[in-house]
């Protein structure tokens, strides 16, 4: 009978499918069978989840204070309990927090527990709540878990202060950097946007949400003449948004470009990345960003900061400084030698962070502590 390994997150399309799936084909092809817990926010009723063998449905509340999680906890206990897994990688606060609790039981009998962190909710600069709300409980879940990753150094530092029994420091979940470096026609994209060759563009990948801070995007473009920002996304902040450019003046150029998948074209069409976060893990966007060969503008805050050298590989300023967004995507712009030299110097540095580097660490992570718990 084959072994099992089940991985948690607190929803599917919206990160099990978009970050866990190389993983999870992975273990498969190395023989295990491959379970898959997660909310169910695809609007199918019967999701199709590649390389799982079972998918199952749990109505996990985002919140950990929720009275919801209490039956999706029973759920999880009672399934851990009887499919007595080899392996369980567990993510996001929610998924992370029932799922260590849940396999408490299961740990004195071999099975190994594997919690990513993919940006504590604590972090330099975060707010006080979230200190006195994600910090204690962070720390005590750590007494249940056999490996704990984390994807950022402020991350790994603190996580190594924990009780978990090990730490890792993983790049990321792995960008697929051959397909965002892959040549790209540049003047048909910008022809597909109404863009011409001379034209000076800036572009942002993002949700619309308050933590991606796109108000200070248009603030910072608003101060550069003749300067085009496309914004490649949607959210619950474009109205806002909308408005904030008619406000500015610069309705005209700033561009919504709404959920798209030509992303790596669009990348390729522009002269700049700009990304002023407030928060962040380890920026996906950025990374690909990077690999598009894009210099790239972004905030100095934790995950930004293990990404881009400022001054090297692209420019660092505080959150909110618009004027210094500017400015630094000023000297992009207006020097195409600099441009070129970020960018390629980017890329070089995001190739640490390529999918096939990050999935032979994961294997290694997988191997030692599958191993582990058949010693047990």
């Amino acid at each position: 009978m084959k072994q099992k390994v089940l991985f948690v997150a607190t929803v599917l399309r919206g990160h099990m499918l978009v970050f866990h799936l190389p993983y999870m084909k992975w273990l498969r092809e190395q023989g295990y069978e491959v379970h898959c817990c997660a909310g169910n926010d695809t609007g199918e009723p019967n999701p199709d989840v590649p390389h799982c063998d079972r998918y199952i449905d749990l109505a996990f509340d985002r919140s950990p204070l929720s009275a919801r999680n209490i039956a999706a906890y029973r759920q999880l206990k009672a399934l851990i309990d009887t499919e007595h897994y080899a392996l369980i990688h567990c993510h996001t606060p929610v998924g992370g927090m029932l799922s260590r609790l849940a396999a408490r039981g299961a740990r004195k009998h071999g099975t190994r527990v594997l919690y990513t962190a993919h940006g504590f909710h604590f972090y330099t600069g975060a707010p006080l709540l979230n200190w006195l709300l994600y910090y204690p409980a962070e720390r005590w879940l750590s007494r249940f878990t056999d490996l704990l990753i984390t994807i950022n150094r402020e991350d790994d530092a603190r996580a190594r202060r924990f009780h978990a029994r090990e730490t890792a420091l993983v790049s990321g979940v792995g960008v697929d950097t051959a397909r965002f470096s892959a040549p790209v026609d540049r003047a048909a994209a910008r022809a597909s946007l109404g863009l011409g060759a001379a034209d000076r563009v800036v572009i942002t990948v993002g949700e619309h949400i308050p933590r991606k801070n796109h108000l200070t995007c248009i603030e910072a473009v608003a101060r550069l003449d003749g300067v085009t920002l496309l914004f490649c996304g949607v959210g619950e902040q474009e109205t806002l948004l909308r408005e904030r450019a008619e406000a500015l003046g610069v309705a005209q150029r700033v561009r919504f470009l709404g959920f798209r998948r030509d992303v790596a074209a669009l990348l390729h069409a522009a002269d700049a990345f700009l990304f002023p976060s407030f928060q962040e893990g380890l920026p996906v966007s950025l990374m690909e960003a990077m690999a598009a060969g894009l210099p790239c503008v972004a905030s100095r805050v934790r995950g930004s900061s293990d990404l881009i050298i400022s001054g090297e590989s692209g420019y660092l300023c505080a959150p909110t400084d618009a004027a210094g967004l500017a400015d630094a995507l000023a000297q992009i712009l207006s020097d195409s030698a600099l441009a070129a030299a970020m960018g390629a110097r980017g890329r070089e540095a995001v190739a640490t962070y390529a999918l096939p580097a990050v999935r032979d660490h994961m294997a290694q992570l997988y191997r030692a502590q599958l191993a582990k718990g058949e010693a047990d």
